[in-house]
Formats: structure tokens, C-alpha cells, sequence
């Protein structure tokens, strides 16, 4: 699972003479090497008779991988997160990872996570969340197709005017009509299969014991086992790699074309496409892709060049609405997509599992941390009153080249949460971003570690944005050196 999805992708980047700066013409310029033809071989691999030419069914099975990658990847996280846990049950993150881990790129050091794969064939799931107090928490829903279907949370609860914690939840999957018990707010989730992922705030890691008591305190179970000990067993979430997402995301890639599909008709049985997905359905039913079906009428040389033509895509693109300002890279439509296709697949590539830009945002800076090998020191200064706005929290985290924390002897990796920084005697807030210690006269809470050569992120989250972030009133400040 990787914590930071949409927008902070680590091959968004693209060196100019030496440096490392992402700009608005460079990132559109991704998109063009989208549009290479693939070729395959034309060997026989049905005896449906093809439909159409074998560009065009290079290029439907190619908007077919597209498609269908979101959920197939998150079908082979669940799959070998199910090797440890079980279906209907919190899984809990138990302490805050060391800067040496490498499972989790761009990991979150703000939260804890408790994570639930939802079964919803029979049965509503419901899930509780107990009165935290004076702490963020948000308990995310994602559907199969990685759309995120609900938020609630500390600021937004999502339950009836007046309602007091703890506050109870049913997720229900496609077709189900029944009754829930009363005061429980009613998720509906189009697809059989369902994604919980929940976050509590923690404040640093003598803050974990108050962490793990409120996730004893949290309920996931079945409706017809809602009333039973089985609504408060947990497990943890492990912490070998062959649960991380570079293997999950790796799996995926070494798929053939034909177990792809094959995967995603069987997958489209329980989880099918939504309503507005017809056309595209449509399109490639040509080729067999259909719930329940099988590819036919195209070779395993034209599945397997529109597989390639898909992974160049997904990999290159960059959504064009993204916003990109004094070097930060702000992605605002991410978590529901529609028929965005690309923009979903490339998400869930990037990071799969992102919010809705109302619940979270990720603002991204990329850069070079040396200059012809000399260490570069930067400074990131917001004015006077120009903190970042949000009703929860806000950090920036640094991460290397591989997209792992930066390891350093003062063992700091995010500023903004959970120390306050301090504020200059005019009401900035200024903060040292460099490899070395900037000395006595910078506190510790200001200063950003970052590696002393290479390529560099960091990361902004900002948990429950106000309106003037969205509405681009509001943006990060330059990075300056």
C-alpha cells in the first residue's frame, strides 16, 4: 500500500541540463510519447473471427487494460493482504515506521492506519468509530474500480444533524435492500468487493500507545455478526515486502495479457462497470472483454502490443487539469473519475487508494538537492498569516530519489506536524530545507532534512483543506535556494 497517491509520482520529473525541475511544458510533453503505435505478432489465439483491423484491436485492448488496471491491481493487494488477515476485519498498522523501511514509498508519518478488505455479496458490512476526541481520524470507502464513495470523518462524520459518537456505518454492496439497524448511516458501494481505509491522527511515536487504544476501540464486522465478539478481533498489517505495493504494482506487470483479462472479466462478475462505463463496454466486447467473459477474436500478438501501448500510457501521462505553481504540483480531480480513464489508472499506479481533494490533498515539489555535487541549501517561507489552511492538519515530508524518507543523524522527517514549528518574530513561518544542521539559531521543528545529493520530493498533505486551497486562492510557496 503506499500512502501518497495522485499527484506525487516519482517519474513525474524530467532533468534539464543537470537540474531537476518539473514544469508545466515538460510534464504535457510526457503525454506525447502516449501516442506510439505498438505492433505485435498476428498468430491466432481465438477461432472468434476478428472484429475489425489489428491496429484497432490493438488499440481497444489497449483502452481495455487502461480501464480495467485499478482494479486489478487492488484485486492483487487484497489478494495478499488476505494471505494474512481475513475479509470483514481490521488489519492495524502498530507502530510508526523507522527511516530505514523500504515496503512503503512516501509513507505517511501523520496517521496510523486501520485497514478493512469489505465482502459484500451477502450481506451489509458495518463499522464503527468510537469518540475520539481533539483528533483527526477520516475512515475512507473505495470501491473496487479504486473511486473513492465516501469520506467520513472527525470534521465531516457524515451522520445525521445531532448525532453523537460513537457513530456507526453499513457499507452495502450493489443490489441489496434490507433494513439497518436504526441510527446507522447507510454507504452504498456499487461493487462486491470494497476497500476501508482508515487513518487516526498520532503525534509522534510516544503517541502510539493513545493510537492503538482508540483502534481496540474500533468495529468492522457483518450485519448478521454485528452483535458478536467477532466485530472487535483485529490483526495487524505486516510488514514483509511481499505485501509492499512495488511488488503488488510488479505482480500486476508480469501478468500476461491473456491472465489479465481473463482476471478482469472475472472480476467485472461481482464488480461491474458503471452505467456511464456502456460505451467503453461496448468497445471492448469486441475483443471478449465482458463480465464473465474471455478475450476472443484477437491474437495474443495484439493483446500483448495494446498491453504495451496501455503501460506506456499510464506511465507517461499527466493530468492536464493539474495545477502547477511556484513548482508544486497540486493534482484537484483526483478520487472520482468518472470515465477519466487514464487519470484513474495513472493514479492508482502512482498511489493507489487517493481521496477526494475535499478530504485530502498532496501538493508535490520536486527538485536536485546538489548543485555540480555541492549540497544546496533552500528555504521555504510562508507570510505572515499564510499557513497552509486546513480544519485538521497539515505536514511536508522529504523523501530521496527512491521515494523512501531521507535517513539522517537528527532522525527528522517531516515538518508542520506533530511539533509546531516556531514562528518569526514577524508571523512567518520559515523553514531550513537542506542536508545540513542549520545550526542553534534554526529550531529543530523547522528544519527539513533532505539528501545531500540527487534527486529530491517533498510532499504537503494537507487533511480537510478549506475552500481557498481548492479554489487555488491559496497555493504552497516557492522553494527557494
Amino acid at each position: 500500500m503506499r500512502e501518497v497517491p495522485a499527484a506525487a509520482a516519482g517519474d513525474m520529473t524530467q532533468p534539464v541540463a543537470g537540474r531537476f525541475r518539473m514544469t508545466r511544458r515538460s510534464m504535457l510533453g510526457l503525454v506525447a510519447v502516449t501516442g506510439l503505435a505498438a505492433c505485435g505478432g498476428e498468430d491466432s489465439g481465438t477461432e472468434v473471427p476478428p472484429s475489425g483491423t489489428p491496429a484497432a484491436r490493438r488499440e481497444v485492448t489497449a483502452d481495455a487494460y487502461i480501464f480495467g488496471y485499478p482494479m486489478i491491481l487492488i484485486d492483487t493487494f487484497r489478494r495478499r493482504a488476505l494471505d494474512y488477515a481475513s475479509t470483514n476485519r481490521f488489519q492495524h498498522t502498530s507502530s510508526l515506521p523507522p527511516a530505514s523501511q523500504r515496503t512503503v514509498v512516501r509513507i505517511d508519518l501523520d496517521t496510523l492506519y486501520s485497514v478493512g478488505w469489505l465482502d459484500l455479496r451477502k450481506e451489509p458490512v458495518l463499522f464503527e468509530v468510537p469518540e475520539i476526541r481533539d483528533r483527526y481520524w477520516v475512515m475512507q470507502v473505495l470501491d473496487a474500480w479504486s473511486n473513492t464513495v465516501s469520506t467520513p470523518s472527525s470534521v465531516r462524520p457524515e451522520a445525521e444533524p445531532g448525532a453523537v459518537p460513537p457513530y456507526t456505518y453499513a457499507v452495502t454492496g450493489p443490489g441489496w435492500a434490507g433494513k439497518l439497524p436504526a441510527g446507522v448511516v447507510h454507504l452504498p458501494v456499487p461493487t462486491a468487493d470494497a476497500w476501508l481505509y482508515g487513518r487516526i491522527e498520532v503525534r509522534g511515536s510516544a503517541d502510539v500507545p493513545a493510537v492503538r487504544a482508540l483502534q481496540a476501540q474500533l468495529r468492522l464486522a457483518p450485519l448478521s455478526a454485528w452483535n458478536t465478539r467477532a466485530a472487535t478481533e483485529s490483526e495487524s498489517i505486516p510488514g514483509n515486502q511481499d505485501w509492499s505495493e512495488p511488488v503488488g504494482r510488479d505482480s500486476v506487470a508480469a501478468m500476461s495479457s491473456r491472465e489479465y483479462f481473463d482476471r478482469l472479466c472475472e472480476l467485472m462478475v461481482d464488480n461491474p462497470p458503471a452505467p456511464e462505463d456502456e460505451p467503453a463496454m461496448r468497445r471492448f466486447a469486441t475483443i471478449g472483454i465482458r463480465p464473465g467473459g474471455s478475450p476472443e477474436g484477437v491474437s495474443t500478438g495484439e493483446l500483448d502490443a495494446g498491453v504495451d501501448a496501455a503501460k506506456k500510457k499510464i506511465a507517461a501521462y499527466v493530468d492536464p487539469a493539474s495545477r502547477m505553481r511556484d513548482g508544486w504540483l497540486v493534482a484537484l480531480n483526483v478520487g472520482r473519475y468518472g470515465t477519466n480513464y487514464l487519470l484513474r489508472a495513472t493514479t492508482a499506479r502512482r498511489g493507489v487508494g487517493a481521496n477526494i481533494a475535499e478530504a485530502m490533498l498532496y501538493p508535490a515539489l520536486f527538485d536536485e538537492a546538489d548543485e555540480n555535487g555541492d549540497p544546496r541549501e533552500f528555504t521555504l517561507r510562508f507570510a505572515p498569516g499564510q499557513a497552509p489552511p486546513v480544519k485538521a492538519l497539515w505536514s511536508i515530508t522529504a523523501y530521496g530519489a527512491d521515494g523512501y524518507l531521507v535517513q539522517n543523524p537528527a532522525d527528522l522527517h517531516t515538518i508542520g506536524h506533530p511539533v509546531a514549528p516556531r514562528l518569526a518574530p514577524d508571523g512567518a513561518l520559515e523553514f531550513a530545507v537542506q542536508a545540513a544542521d542549520p545550526g542553534p539559531e534554526v529550531p529543530r521543528s523547522n528544519w527539513l532534512p533532505i539528501p545531500e545529493q540527487g534527486q529530491f520530493s517533498l510532499i504537503m498533505r494537507l487533511y480537510e483543506p478549506e475552500p481557498r486551497v481548492l479554489d487555488g486562492s491559496w497555493s504552497p510557496p516557492p522553494l527557494v535556494s
